[in-house]
């Protein structure tokens, strides 16, 4: 692959991480309304307790059998037929995948409906009376709306493959949409546990529209598609084998969270909604600039070309760069998140039943997340090399080792070494949290070491760390003085002048110190601006 290739590729993807990032921007943006809307409601009371919980359960099915999943298993095989002019294969690739979803999907969901109350017991145990009756009765009406966000999953691996980001990763706003006409449709005039269940019916409408505005561009672009059972050809059954590793791999990152729920079940009312709060604050980063440049980069990995030592070059450049992209927003974001994590949670949630004590809850639970964020963030990318490189065992691996070693320590944290430090078990979440942080730092050392092994040294400099990490630094000390100084009372003013006062320091110390992120950043914006308006 000639370098000339090689930097219009990583500019295209760039293009393509943009759109990703936008279109998660969106959808993550919905996400926090929804959530806002819905602590104005419901605030961290049993009813919360048991939305929050109820979810977790069906969507296993969409992070075992979705995005994840099908981003290892089919994408790297549709993408390599896209690039060889096979239209009529991929087609056929593209329909049997499709049918044996459906059909291993439809099975999961029946299942999972009438196996409900045993659900329940196994994820929240501590949950007992009104509150595991209704928990259960959300779990039995989530599930068919979850079956159809992994069929959403599917549109999302052929519209990536083709090219097309935008769509696939702003669908899930008609989903959010759904959910707060809901909530302000019916908050108003109904007590918190019928509000809850017609939440649960909106989530669904809103699974079936967030599928609905996708397929019409499936069906354009695969031309060639044809629904089948069949698993003659030898791609689809790469696609089987591979799918293997990959749900188990997620099946095991998915259960991380499930272990926190079900921990979190035996600590005082509350803990499941604000560890439900706290982690959608958590995951907006991941998913604005891990995801979104994981995501654009995978097709673009599974497509080179050439012999072992051209293939592990090319990817070496697209991880150094992308690490670098992703590092510039992450760095930020851990340290806002440790710095300024109650002005986040009371901007995006203090309202109704939701106070400023809550925020302060919610805070303390975001720090324990935020020291894992980084390992999270650029885990990604390492797992999308592996899965280009068709290696879905590596990541199963080191996902196994993360849950065990989480496991143990969120127990030793929440329930051992916090009552024996006199702290109040409300706190324990907070260590849920921190485990699962120091164990994503294990995976990560683990995923990045087995793929330099393969290809070659690659990475982030201690410098370019160092100086990411001075600038946020700043950043929040004089977000911390502009606090002080103007004492903003209402939580979103407040968020709004203390948050761009410290990203405004942190552009301007990178820009200073001459990162070039930052300047590729206001290049772009300054053509923008000096575009001629008609």
């Amino acid at each position: 692959m000639t370098p000339y290739k090689a930097s219009a590729d990583l500019a295209n993807t760039g293009r393509s991480a943009w759109l990703v990032g936008t279109g998660i921007f969106l959808s993550r943006i919905a996400g926090l309304v929804r959530d806002r809307v819905f602590a104005h409601y419901f605030g961290n009371s049993a009813a919360a307790d048991a939305f929050r919980a109820a979810f977790r359960i069906p969507n296993l099915l969409q992070n075992l059998f979705g995005e994840g999943v099908l981003s290892a298993s089919f994408i790297p095989v549709y993408a390599r037929l896209l690039a060889d002019d096979d239209a009529v294969e991929a087609g056929r690739v593209a329909g049997a995948v499709a049918a044996l979803l459906a059909l291993i999907i439809s099975l999961l969901v029946l299942l999972g409906i009438l196996a409900a109350p045993y659900l329940i017991d196994v994820i929240v145990p501590g949950f007992a009376g009104e509150k595991r009756g209704l928990t259960i009765r959300l779990v039995k009406i989530l599930f068919p709306g979850a079956g159809l966000l992994v069929l959403s999953a599917w549109c999302l691996g052929i519209l990536n493959s083709h090219g097309r980001f935008f769509m696939s990763y702003a669908a899930p706003v008609v989903w959010n949409a759904a959910m707060i006409a809901t909530l302000i449709g019916f908050g108003g005039r109904s007590g918190q546990a019928w509000l809850v269940i017609a939440l649960a019916w909106g989530s669904v409408v809103g699974s079936a529209l967030q599928v609905g505005i996708q397929l019409p561009a499936v069906v354009r672009l695969v031309k060639h598609l044809r629904l089948s059972l069949g698993v003659a050809s030898p791609h689809v059954r790469t696609v089987v084998r591979n799918f293997g590793p990959a749900c188990l791999g997620r099946g095991v990152v998915q259960i991380s969270a499930y272990v926190d729920a079900f921990l979190a079940s035996f600590l005082p009312t509350g803990a499941v909604a604000a560890l439900g709060y706290a982690q959608t604050l958590a995951i907006l980063p991941i998913s604005l600039f891990g995801m979104s440049v994981s995501a654009a980069e995978l097709p673009a990995m599974s497509s080179a070309r050439g012999d072992v030592d051209t293939i592990a070059a090319y990817l070496r450049q697209r991880l150094d760069v992308g690490l670098r992209r992703v590092a510039f927003f992450i760095v930020p974001s851990t340290v806002a998140f440790l710095a300024l994590g109650e002005v986040i949670a009371a901007a995006i949630y203090q309202s109704g039943r939701f106070t400023h004590d809550d925020a302060v809850y919610v805070w303390a639970i975001l720090a324990g997340a935020a020291i894992g964020l980084m390992a999270s963030t650029l885990g990604r990318l390492y797992t999308s090399a592996h899965y280009a490189l068709r290696d879905t065992r590596t990541p199963l691996y080191a996902a196994v080792i993360r849950i065990v070693l989480a496991t143990g320590l969120a127990y030793l944290g929440a329930f051992v070494l916090l009552p024996t430090l006199g702290i109040q078990p409300r706190w324990g979440v907070a260590g849920l949290t921190l485990a699962s942080s120091l164990a994503a730092w294990v995976e990560f050392a683990l995923l990045r070491h087995t793929l330099q092994r393969r290809i070659g040294p690659t990475g982030l400099s201690t410098f370019l760390v160092a100086k990411l990490c001075g600038a946020a630094v700043i950043g929040a000390a004089v977000a911390w003085l502009v606090k002080w100084v103007l004492a903003p009372q209402h939580p979103i003013l407040a968020a709004a002048v203390i948050l761009t006062a410290y990203g405004l320091v942190y552009l301007g110390a990178t820009y200073v110190w001459g990162l070039p992120e930052v300047r590729v950043a206001v290049r772009k914006l300054t053509r923008r601006a000096d575009r001629p308006t008609y």
